[in-house]
């Protein structure tokens, strides 16, 4: 089990399992989900999930691993005051993609263990641009694609073994 703190600095409860397949291949199942609204009209709502399929170069929960992650999400996010952009607008639709991570496992004894990561990789996103949260009044619809940076954790992790 672990749990990613990276997304707990924003609020966001998340999780996962890693399971072994193989001697030095894993399968990792994490998603995180923020249901909070903050003040009146700011909100960071959003679920995701990122499967990923690891390989480890000495064995598995051990030290450096490479990946090949998925990820589908949706969001609905804005109106918030100290970031350029969110302000006046609220960002509602869906993205998914996938792409390739890099990490390292350090283990802490013999049922924990914390890992940081960092992948990159493509993202296809559809959303509507809304005027407020309570009027939904929709400004537009938009596609956008993007490929850069598209996974990154810092976790906590404890063997039930």
């Amino acid at each position: 089990m672990k749990t990613n703190m990276l997304f707990w600095a924003t609020s966001t409860p998340n999780g996962g399992v890693e399971i072994a397949l193989a001697r030095r291949i894993t399968i990792d199942i994490w998603g995180a989900y923020n249901a909070w609204k903050f003040g009146n009209d700011m909100k960071l709502n959003l679920y995701l999930a990122q499967p990923e399929i690891r390989y480890w170069f000495c064995r598995k929960f051990e030290g450096h691993f490479v990946g090949l992650h998925g990820h589908y999400g949706h969001f609905n996010f804005g109106q918030i005051p100290f970031i350029s952009g969110l302000k006046e607008y609220v960002y509602r639709g869906d993205l998914y993609g996938g792409g390739i991570t890099y990490g390292y496992h350090w283990a802490l004894g013999e049922r924990w263990g914390m890992e940081a990561l960092v992948g990159g990789g493509f993202a296809s996103m559809k959303y509507d641009k809304l005027r407020c949260t309570d009027c939904a009044e929709r400004v537009g619809s938009y596609t956008r694609n993007y490929i850069g940076p598209t996974k990154i954790g810092f976790s906590i992790i404890y063997f039930l073994r």
